[in-house]
């Protein structure tokens, strides 16, 4: 039996590792001796874990949970090596997937090469280039420890090459978050937030906000709702927020006419929105990566992308802190004036299963 544990540091991954159960299950049902253990760093009761999430998702509750729950980072990471250490004392495991770039993330990394246990790495080669950012730090960590690097597209594949991967560790095996949309695009679920406000598809824009720095910037959080809500006309915005998020914009949003705060939803609700939207204004890579694939313009408050593919080809444009910029884009994106996008190399809802070949035929 070859035995497979994925680790899941926060809500998203469990998004981008859900393909890779399901390949699990299907080749057991094929007769592969092969299994798979979900490992959440996490505490079992964890709120951005709704109740709804695994069965969205059609996958399993993590069988184990680490049971790490705490602020600092680096608190963070000896926690989680400490427990992630046990776990393979207790569990027969051959390969590790991890995936992104988290500080639990890197911490399962260190301590799978201490034990020399295979560690492969999903989303590997994303880089911002920017090293006051702690994921940066945590990126170039796991990518420099890992056996096998998944990577998203050919910049990606450059980026590890230039930092001295050694070829045969590097795959580019496409985008894994296109494997979950692409399988649940027919499951997705109209919002009720939609009915209660008689709001049509396609008719309104939806807005998302997350990084702290952001967040912590009160002058720019007033002054971007500002210019977005000046320019809506009879469009409207909508916000579903949770946490620091809500606490910060819904106080500056019930000054601004046509935006509107909503509770965060289900996976299925929010695929809904987001896929049915006249546009999206984000600070998510993997909401700008989802709104590529659907053909539907983006704005990133960023000025910087670690997914390049959705600038190049996809829907998403850049406008950092520039206001100016967005008050453009804005614009452009309700007058319906977007730029042609198109589907980058291998979003194609396969990367699961090249991920599974090339981690089992790795132990042959």
């Amino acid at each position: 039996m070859y035995n497979i544990t994925m680790v899941a540091g926060a809500r998203p991954n469990f998004i981008k590792l859900a393909p890779i159960v399901w390949a699990v299950e299907k080749a057991k049902k094929a007769g592969e001796e092969i299994d798979c253990r979900l490992v959440y760093v996490g505490k079992e009761g964890d709120a951005t874990l709704e109740e709804t999430l695994f069965d969205d998702l059609q996958i399993g509750r993590p069988d184990v949970f680490l049971g790490v729950d705490c602020e600092s980072l680096n608190e963070l990471t000896g926690q989680t090596m400490g427990a992630f250490d046990r776990y393979l004392d207790e569990v027969p495991t051959d390969a590790v997937i991890v995936v992104d770039d988290l500080a639990s993330t890197m911490a399962v990394a260190i301590v799978c090469k201490k034990r020399g246990v295979k560690l492969a790495h999903l989303v590997a080669g994303t880089r911002s280039f920017d090293f006051a950012m702690p994921k940066e730090v945590n990126r170039l960590v796991i990518d420099g420890l890992s056996d096998l690097l998944f990577t998203a597209g050919a910049g990606a594949n450059s980026i590890v090459s230039r930092e001295g991967a050694e070829l045969q560790k590097v795959y580019m095996v496409g985008n894994i978050i296109i494997d979950t949309l692409r399988h649940n695009y027919s499951r997705f679920t109209r919002p009720e937030c939609l009915d209660r406000m008689n709001v049509a598809d396609g008719s309104y824009i939806v807005f998302t906000i997350n990084r702290k720095a952001l967040l912590t910037d009160d002058g720019y959080l007033y002054d971007m709702l500002s210019t977005i809500s000046k320019q809506l006309g009879d469009t409207k915005v909508i916000a579903p927020l949770r946490g620091l998020a809500r606490e910060k914009i819904e106080p500056l949003a019930a000054e601004m006419p046509g935006m509107s705060i909503v509770d965060s939803m289900s996976y299925l609700d929010f695929g809904y929105l987001t896929a049915h939207a006249k546009g999206i204004i984000t600070d998510s890579g993997n909401i700008a990566e989802e709104a590529t694939f659907n053909n539907v313009p983006c704005i990133t408050l960023n000025d910087y992308t670690e997914h390049v593919e959705t600038v190049s080809q996809g829907s998403n444009v850049l406008v950092g802190y520039d206001l100016d910029k967005l008050h453009t884009f804005v614009a452009d994106m309700i007058g319906g004036n977007w730029k042609k996008s198109s589907l980058p190399e291998r979003w194609d809802g396969r990367t699961a299963d090249r991920i599974l070949q090339i981690v089992t035929s790795s132990a042959q």
